[in-house]
């Protein structure tokens, strides 16, 4: 099994979404969270099989429609970014090679 590492722009994202989600009802920026963690965690089983874009793995939420991307090495697992994939592709596009 591997161990998750989460980037501070990563938990600045999760804040992000669960800012917004919570916003638009009283609890549904927990139930963001709950998922997002739940998609994370099941990284340190499946990390590796998805879909490789501009050299990050990508996994979709199973609930909301965010990618998480993250990197691979050894037994560790970097998230990068958790990016609501509604943005503009452009968006999506400058934020990730920041990294």
């Amino acid at each position: 099994m591997k161990r998750i590492l989460i980037s501070e722009d990563a938990f600045g994202d999760l804040n992000d979404g669960f800012l917004f989600y919570e916003a638009q009802d009283f609890g549904l920026g927990d139930y963001f969270t709950a998922c997002l963690r739940s998609d994370i965690e099941g990284l340190k089983v499946t990390a590796g099989i998805h879909r490789e874009l501009r050299g990050f793995h990508r996994v979709l939420s199973r609930v909301f429609p965010h990618g998480i991307f993250y990197t691979v090495r050894a037994d560790e697992v970097t998230v990068w970014a958790v990016v609501d994939l509604r943005r503009d592709p452009d968006w999506i596009a400058s934020r990730l090679n920041k990294k």
